[in-house]
Parts: C-alpha cells; structure tokens; sequence
C-alpha cells in the first residue's frame, strides 16, 4: 500500500533570491533519490516560503523495486588468464557486483564474448531506507552562499530551526545539526503557532490555518489578485516588474496588499530616480496614470492581515518620505557638479589595473567611436555629436545618485547633461550607449547613441580579450556575451554596413597603443569565434534552421547585414513546394562543389573546350557571374541564389556529356577550372553541402 511523504525544512529566513532555486532543487534531489533507491512514487509537490522549503510526494511504495537483471563484465580475453583462471579484473567484477565467480556466464556481443552476472536483490522497505538517504538529501544541497552556526560542520543557506519529515502517520527519525525531526511544523512568526501534521496531506491546510501560504503558485495569485483589483478600484495602472514581484513572493508567508502616498513635490525629480528608489530599497510597486507618468502613490505587501493596516500605511509613508529626501537631496547636488569636474574624477577611478582608469576607456571610446563615425560616412552634424557623446559619455558614474543607483547610469547622465545645456541628441545618446542593457532591451533609436554603444562594448570586449579574459563555461565577470550580442543586435537594428573585421581592426589599433601582450592574430581569431556563436544564436531566435545557420556562416559572416539577408533566402528557397526543385539546384552545386575542390587554378581557357557542353556551361555562368555578384553586394541574397539556380540545367547537362577528369591533363585542369570559378561564387551565399534533407 502506498504513503504520502512530507519533508520540510524549516530554517532562519532566507534571502528571497535563494528561495525558488531551494525548492526547486529539493524537489529534484527527491526525484533522484527515489529514482535511485528504486521507490516508486506518484505527483511530486515542492513548496517555499522564506522560513521554509518543503516537498510532498504522494503515493509513494512501500517497499524498493526488486531487482534482477544482467550485468555485463570484461570480454573473455580479459576476464581469463592463460592458464584458463578468472583474472584479477573477472575476480574484481565479481566483488563490485556482489556474486560468486561460478555464477559467470559468456554471451555474445558484437562479435566479442563477455561475462555476465544475474544481479538480484530483494527491495528494502521503504521505512528503513528514509531515515538513511534523506539526511544526505538535505546536507547535499548547495546554495550560492552559505552559513556555518555554533559547532557544526555543516554549511547551509541558513541555520535549520526545525524538521518535518513523515511517511504516512510515521515521524522519519534523523537528526542533522543537533535538531530532531518531528510532525510539528511552524506557523506564521507573529500571527500562527505550532501546529501538529498528523499526514502528510493536511500539510498545506494546517498551515494555511496559522496564516502561511506555503504554495508558492496561491501566494503570487493572491498578490497579483490584490494589485490588480486595487488598480481596478482606484483607476491606476500599477508597475508590476517580474523581479520586484518575485522578489516580494518570497519576502511573505501571509500577503496583503496596501497603498499609500508621498508628497507630490518629490515628483520634480526623474521619475525613474524615485521608481528605482520605491524598488530597490523599499520593494515598492509605483502607481501610473494611463500615459505611464508616475502619481504620488505607491502599493507595497505586508507579510501579515489586514489588522491595523492604516497604521501601516502610514509607517510604510514615513520611511518613504526619508529615502524619497535623500533622493531629491543627491539630485540637487549632482547639479551642481560641472561636466567637466566630474570628467576630471573619472582620472581617480580604476577601471581595470591593465586597461587604466575609466577617463583611459573614455579616451578610447572617443577614438574608436570617432573612426567608426568616419567608416560609416557620418555628417559633420553627426559626427559633431558622436565625438561630444563619446566624450562625456561616462560622466555621471561619479554623481552621488548613480553611486547611490548603479542602475542609473546613463538615466540620470541624460538628465544631467540636458540641464547642462548639452544639445537635446548629445544628452539622449548618453543614456542610448548603455543599450540594449539586457537580453530583449532594444537597441539605441539614434545613430549618435549606436556608435557610441558600439564603440564601448568593442572597447570593453577587445580590451578583455587582449589581457586574456575571455567567458568560459558559466563564467563571464564582464557580460561580454551580453556586450556583443549587443553589437549585433545594434548593427542590425540601423542596417549598418560595418563589417565585423573592419570593427575588429579599428578596436585593436586602439588598444595597440597601450602595447598588446597577446598577438593581434591570435585575439583577432577568438572574436571571430566569439561572436560567431553571438550571430547564431541571433539566426536561432529568427527561427532558421541549424543546417541553415551552419551553411550561411560557412562563407563567412563578417558582413552581419548579408549573413542575415542570406539565412533567410535560403530558408525561403528551402521551404515549402519551392523546396524539391532548390533541392536538385542545391544536388547540382554540391556536384561541382565537390570535383572543384580538385581544382589547382581557377583561370579558364575557352580555347581548351573539348564539347559544347562545357560552351555551354561557361556562357550560362558567365550570362549570371555579374548579377550575382551584384546581387549579393546590395543584399538581394534570393536574387542571387535565383541566378545561380538557371544553372541547374547547364550543369546537368555538363555532367551528361563531359568527363570531367580527362587524360589530358590541360584539359583536365581546365575542366576543374571552370567548376571552381561557379563553385566559388555559389560559395559565397552558403555551403549548400551543409544542408539537411
């Protein structure tokens, strides 16, 4: 007959970006363990609060699966020696599996004899086995960072205060760090109690009766039931960010949504300066009217009821009202810092001990954007405001509110640098270069704030890349993944034509000044690979297919505009009732492709030609070579891969007739010629090889 089993953790609050990676990984740890010890289960639950981290499986067997099965050895030249005895390698798989050596038997596979050994085992109950594995269930769980209390060696989230661990009406008896498990569980710090479980499935309710909603799904519909009925009631539209309201779900046992209000004069400052604030250091929602313009009112949760909750509205207003202050107050200070001042600063601050002080990258920021500028033909205007911007684009890291908000950076340069008189493109672009900040932002609206970005994220990814740090695996201090999926995304968004050698080549002459320690060659292949994976995931998320990604990068994909421009002609060519007729253009090409690799020039001699056929070909390729090029140049890749499908029957009819490797080897050379000159064009839209039927 199967049981509920009920686990729960209780602990010392934990910090709430911790909590849904806990619960998530104590149910999965469950999950394995079960599957391990061979108990079957049924609908595995995971629950979270800030003090808690619980799972509950239902209908779990009381007793492991037996088992018997064959378990497969050395070979037989392995397992006996040469007078016909078990080896030390037989003896030894004998002991790991634990049977006798007579037990042995041969069986074939893949033409060579191995032994083999019936395992059978009788399955534990399943009582016995939890007191033993769910104690290493616990203490194997990792955290991003962790507590030591009193005279344990145990490292953990956070201290464990109490343990609920039972198997249908039974306790599971463990001990871990001196607390004992039982069937009492804890309810709400100030409004519950202690509350006995007598089985597992009263869990939830039992809390739910000490105010505590323990799952995690309830408790976010009940906040966002709340907002969205007081946003109903008072006509506001109430600013619900996805991490703000994660971040408040595991902030609560026992959520109640209010509301209060501050004094409308703070709104003179930027609205985003107080959102930020009411966010970060209160976890407050902002309330907006219709047109998204901030009102003097702001929606928070209380972990608790409704009792008194005008006194803690009111309490709640009082704390705002002092952030909100020093907000205003380091606004107002900041305004009296001139640019230049604080231009002057940045000279103080480290930006990394080999690439200088962040006036050093400004410096470089100021050059690359400036020659980029000149690359993509800007006029006197623009380059005007691309230089003032590039200049100044750092200023206000050294402002009071940014080193208040880091987030801020570039918010509240604009700002600054409007009231400073700057032209209203310079202040825009400031704010624009930090674009996009994160994956889906969008990329900067003016060509000013696109250069700039651009040349700071080349800036910040060539510079790494030159002192060796370089993202491995999980790790990337730097967001330089971030950084160039960034450029792309920026160089696609203005349709720029800057190809990514020319933007590689301008970055690297401006940290060649500072005297690379690694050689310009070696960094200059690792961007290449880098950004490589950067565009691929870019043609992914546009829904081309793998073999199309790989087939377009093949030829290179420098020029990020073409590249995309041919993903999406081949995918076109290789879609719908158009994909068996390419299919035969793409046989033909592959064809070709294939002898032309034997080719040892690519100069062609008509005079050579032996057939009409090889006329033939070469007067359709040449009737095509300039509109394909032509094509493929302002970025019509589907009008090329159109010219270079008219060849199909040309080619065809080649092969028919014309015995490529001929005797002669003049004529032969001549032959692989002609093939080499049409492969090389069709080489340059993609591998068709690479494609998959």
């Amino acid at each position: 007959m199967a049981k509920d089993l009920l686990l729960e953790i209780g602990l010392e609050e934990v910090p709430s970006r911790f909590v849904r990676g806990a619960m998530n990984q104590l149910k999965e740890k469950m999950v394995k363990w079960l599957e391990a010890s061979r108990i079957s289960h049924g609908e595995v639950k995971a629950y979270a609060t800030p003090r808690r981290l619980a799972v509950l499986v239902t209908n779990v067997e009381e007793k492991q699966a037996d088992v018997n099965e064959e378990v497969k050895g050395p070979s037989r030249k392995i397992a006996l020696d040469a007078e016909g005895n078990w080896s030390k390698a037989a003896l030894g798989f004998a002991r790991s599996q634990g049977v006798e050596p007579e037990a042995f038997f041969f069986k074939e596979l893949g033409g060579v004899e191995y032994i083999y050994a019936n395992k059978s085992s009788v399955g534990a109950v399943t009582a016995d086995v939890l007191p033993e594995g769910l104690p290493s269930l616990i203490t194997s769980m990792s955290f991003p960072k962790n507590m030591r209390w009193g005279a344990y060696d145990l490292k953990f989230v956070r201290p464990i205060k109490w343990m609920v661990a039972l198997f249908g009406n039974d306790v599971i008896p463990f001990e871990i760090t001196g607390v004992q498990t039982g069937n009492v569980t804890r309810g709400h710090r100030f409004l519950g109690t202690d509350t006995t479980v007598a089985e597992p499935n009263q869990y939830v309710q039992k809390l739910r009766e000490e105010h505590v909603l323990v799952d995690v799904t309830e408790r976010e519909q009940l906040i966002l039931e709340q907002i969205n009925g007081l946003a109903a009631d008072k006509g506001w539209h109430i600013g619900i960010k996805d991490d703000l309201l994660e971040e408040v779900l595991f902030l609560v046992e026992y959520p109640n949504v209010l509301s209060g209000t501050f004094d409308a004069s703070f709104l003179n400052i930027p609205q985003d300066v107080l959102i930020t604030s009411m966010r970060e250091h209160q976890r407050y929602f902002p309330v907006l009217d219709g047109n998204g313009k901030l009102l003097p009112y702001f929606v928070t949760v209380r972990n608790g009821d409704r009792t008194s909750i005008e006194r803690v509205a009111k309490g709640n207003e009082k704390v705002l009202r002092a952030r909100l202050s020093d907000a205003k107050f380091f606004y107002q200070e900041d305004q009296k810092l001139p640019i230049a001042d604080a231009l002057a600063k940045l000279e103080t601050i480290v930006y990394h001990e080999e690439l200088g002080s962040v006036a050093d990258k400004v410096r470089r920021i100021q050059v690359t954007a400036s020659k980029l500028a000149a690359a993509l033909n800007a006029d006197n205007r623009v380059l005007d405001d691309i230089n003032r911007t590039a200049a100044i684009c750092k200023f206000d890291l050294v402002t009071q509110m940014v080193y208040e908000f880091p987030e801020l950076q570039g918010v509240m340069g604009e700002d600054y640098a409007r009231k400073a008189g700057e032209r209203e493109e310079v202040a825009v672009a400031i704010n624009e270069h930090y674009q996009p900040r994160f994956a889906g932002d969008r990329a900067p609206a003016s060509l000013v704030g696109a250069v700039v970005s651009i040349a700071d994220k080349i800036d910040t990814i060539v510079g790494c890349f030159s002192i060796g740090i370089i993202p491995t695996g999980s790790q990337d201090p730097y967001a330089l993944r971030r950084q160039a999926a960034g450029i792309v995304q920026i160089v696609l968004a203005h349709n720029l034509k800057l190809p990514l050698d020319v933007l590689f080549d301008l970055a690297l002459d401006v940290h060649a000044a500072r005297q690379l320690k690694r050689d310009t060659a070696e960094i200059r292949k690792e961007l290449f690979d880098f950004f490589g994976l950067r565009v691929k995931n870019v043609l992914s998320e546009q829904g081309i297919r793998y073999d199309v990604v790989d087939a377009v990068m093949a030829p290179g994909f420098s020029d990020l505009r073409q590249t995309v421009e041919r993903a999406a002609a081949v995918t076109a060519a290789a879609a719908g009732e158009r994909q068996a007729e390419f299919k035969l253009v793409v046989d033909a090409l592959t064809r070709v492709s294939n002898l032309a690799a034997k080719a040892t020039t690519n100069q062609v001699n008509p005079d050579l030609f032996a057939d009409d056929a090889e006329n033939a070909l070469y007067a359709a390729w040449q009737s095509v070579s300039s509109q394909v090029a032509q094509a493929l140049e302002s970025g019509d890749a589907a009008y090329a891969i159109s010219h270079l499908a008219s060849l199909k029957s040309a080619i065809n009819g080649y092969f028919d007739r014309v015995m490529v490797m001929a005797e002669d080897e003049a004529i032969r050379a001549n032959r692989l010629a002609t093939l080499a000159v049409i492969a090389e064009q069709a080489s340059k839209v993609a591998d068709l090889s690479k494609l998959v039927w």
